[in-house]
C-alpha cells in the first residue's frame, strides 16, 4: 500500500502536491509510520527542484518576447491578522517567498481589511509540519492558525532571474552565460560560439535584470598586446562607450572601447599602492588610465606615468585633473622601453642618493617580463646606494604547472641575473583555465643596474628547484 501511495504522489505536479499535504499527514498518522520516515517521504514527494518551469515554446527564442514567460503557479500562504502582520513576516523571513518583484504579503481572498495573506516558499513549506520549532512557536504566540491557504501567483518575465530566462531560452545541455564584468554603465561579456545566435536576447536580458546597465558588449577578439584594448560589439542598449567608474575611492573616466580597464584588479591596485609612502617616487611604465598612478599620487607620492596608447595617455591626463593630482603626476606617451631608458634613467641618479623609496610598476602581463632587460646597464656610474635601489613590481602570465618558478626564471633571464631567493612572488588571479596572473617584486640588483655589459646575451640561470624558494602569497581579486 505504501509503494502504491508513493507512486501516486510522485506523479502529481507541485500545485496539487501542496493541496494534498494534509492528506499525507493523515496517512502517516493512520499507518503509524515513524516520524522520521514520514518526514523524509514528505520531502521527496512534495518538493519540486524549481518554483518556475518555463513554457516549452520559449526554447530557441532569439528575439525577446517577455509575455511568453508568463505563468501562474500555486503557492502556500498563511492568513494573518493585520495587527501582528509585521511580527509574523519577521518571524517567517526564511519561509516566505523570495522573488524579484513578488510581494510577500497580498490581499486576503475574502478582501477583509482585518487579514492579509503571507506568501510562503513552496520549497520551504509545503505543509504546516515543515515550519521549524521556532516558527511554529511564533505563530502560536501571535494566535495565527497554521492552516495553509493556497494562492494563485502570476509570475512574469519581470519576476525571473537572468539565469532562469537564459536557461529557458538556450539549447538544453549547453552552457548558460549570465556573468559579466561591470564597467560603469557597461556590461562586458565573453560569449561562446553557441551563444552568438542569441546575443541580442542575452544582451537585453542582462540589461533588464541589472539596474544601471544601459549598454551590453561582447568581446570579439583577444586583447591587442600593443594597446591592451580589444574589439567589441554592442549586443543591446546605447553605444556610449565612455564609462565612469569608482575604484578604491578614486573616480576614473575613459572610453572602454579604446583603452584597457579590468574591474577585477581593484584589490591588486590597492595592494601595491599601500606599499607606497608619502614622498616616494613611482615610475608606472604601463600606466593605462591611472589605476596605480593616481592613487599613489593621492597618497603623497611623486609619480611619472607612461602609456604607449595615445587614448590611454589622454584619459590618464584627464583622470589626473579629475582627481586633482595633475601637479603630482608627470605623464608620458612612450614605448615602455623608451620610458625606462629615458625619463627613468634621467631621474634615478638623484633618487638613489635620497632616502625616499622608489617603485617601478610594470603591469603589462603579456609582455612586461620581456621589458626587464631595459634595466641592464641603465646607469654607468655606481654610487653609494645599496639601501635605496628601486623596487620593481613586474606582472606576467604563466601557464606553467609551477607559475611562481616560471615567472622568476623568465624575469631572471631578462635581467641577466638570478632572482632566486631575492624576490617576492604574488598570485594575482586566475585569468583562464591553466593561466595565472602573477606579480614578481624585487629590489633591482646593482649588478644589473650598473652592468657594464648591458648588451650581453641570455645569461645562465641555475635550474630552479621543484618549489620556488621566493616568498609567495595568494589573493582573490
Amino acid at each position: 500500500m505504501l509503494r502504491l501511495f508513493f507512486r501516486v504522489f510522485t506523479s502529481i505536479q507541485s500545485e496539487r502536491n501542496l493541496k494534498i499535504a494534509a492528506v499525507h499527514q493523515s496517512f502517516c498518522s493512520a499507518t503509524s509510520l515513524p516520524a522520521s520516515l514520514c518526514s523524509g517521504f514528505a520531502v521527496k514527494t512534495l518538493m519540486e527542484p524549481k518554483l518556475y518551469r518555463p513554457p516549452p515554446e520559449v526554447r530557441g527564442m532569439t528575439s525577446l518576447d517577455k509575455e511568453a514567460f508568463t505563468q501562474t503557479i500555486t503557492v502556500p500562504a498563511l492568513r494573518v491578522p493585520t495587527g501582528v502582520l509585521n511580527k509574523v513576516v519577521k518571524s517567517l523571513r526564511k519561509a516566505t517567498i523570495q522573488r524579484p518583484g513578488v510581494p510577500r504579503v497580498v490581499q486576503d481572498k475574502e478582501e477583509s481589511s482585518d487579514f492579509r495573506l503571507v506568501l510562503l516558499d513552496p520549497h520551504r513549506v509545503s505543509s504546516p509540519s515543515f515550519f521549524s520549532e521556532a516558527e511554529a512557536e511564533a505563530l502560536r504566540s501571535f494566535s495565527v492558525a497554521e492552516e495553509l491557504q493556497y494562492y494563485e501567483l502570476r509570475l512574469t518575465y519581470h519576476n525571473l532571474k537572468s539565469e532562469e530566462v537564459l536557461e529557458a531560452v538556450l539549447p538544453q545541455g549547453q552552457d548558460v552565460t549570465s556573468g559579466f564584468s561591470r564597467v560603469g554603465h557597461i556590461a562586458h561579456m565573453n560569449l561562446r560560439d553557441h551563444q552568438l545566435p542569441y546575443k541580442n536576447l542575452i544582451g537585453q536580458v542582462i540589461m533588464d535584470k541589472n539596474p544601471g546597465v544601459t549598454c551590453v558588449v561582447n568581446k570579439t577578439n583577444t586583447i591587442d598586446s600593443t594597446y591592451r584594448n580589444f574589439k567589441m560589439e554592442v549586443m543591446a542598449g546605447e553605444e556610449n562607450m565612455v564609462a565612469k567608474v569608482k575604484e578604491n575611492g578614486v573616480t576614473y573616466e575613459f572610453d572602454f572601447s579604446l583603452v584597457y580597464w579590468n574591474p577585477r584588479l581593484s584589490t591588486e591596485h590597492q595592494r601595491v599602492v599601500q606599499l607606497v609612502k608619502r614622498g616616494d617616487t613611482v615610475f608606472d611604465v604601463f600606466a593605462g588610465v591611472g589605476p596605480f598612478a593616481i592613487p599613489a599620487a593621492r597618497s603623497g607620492a611623486n609619480v611619472l606615468a607612461n602609456d604607449l596608447n595615445p587614448e590611454s595617455h589622454r584619459w590618464l591626463q584627464h583622470n589626473c585633473k579629475l582627481n586633482k593630482v595633475e601637479k603630482k603626476v608627470r605623464t608620458f606617451n612612450l614605448d615602455g622601453r623608451a620610458f625606462i631608458q629615458g625619463p627613468v634613467k634621467q631621474e634615478l641618479p638623484v633618487l638613489l642618493k635620497g632616502k625616499a623609496s622608489v617603485h617601478v610598476v610594470m603591469n603589462l602581463p603579456a609582455l612586461a617580463l620581456e621589458f626587464l632587460d631595459a634595466f641592464r646597464g641603465l646607469l654607468h656610474q655606481e654610487t653609494s646606494c645599496d639601501e635605496n635601489l628601486p623596487t620593481v613590481h613586474c606582472y606576467g602570465f604563466s601557464k606553467d604547472d609551477q607559475p611562481e618558478t616560471d615567472v622568476v626564471e623568465r624575469a631572471s633571464r631578462s635581467l641577466g641575473f638570478s632572482l632566486k631567493d631575492q624576490c617576492f612572488v604574488h598570485f594575482v588571479r586566475n585569468v583562464a583555465p591553466n593561466k595565472d596572473m602573477m606579480c614578481v617584486s624585487f629590489t633591482l640588483p646593482k649588478e644589473v643596474l650598473f652592468s657594464a655589459d648591458y648588451e650581453q646575451t641570455e645569461p645562465s640561470v641555475e635550474p630552479a628547484p621543484k618549489r620556488q624558494k621566493c616568498e609567495d602569497s595568494t589573493d582573490s581579486t
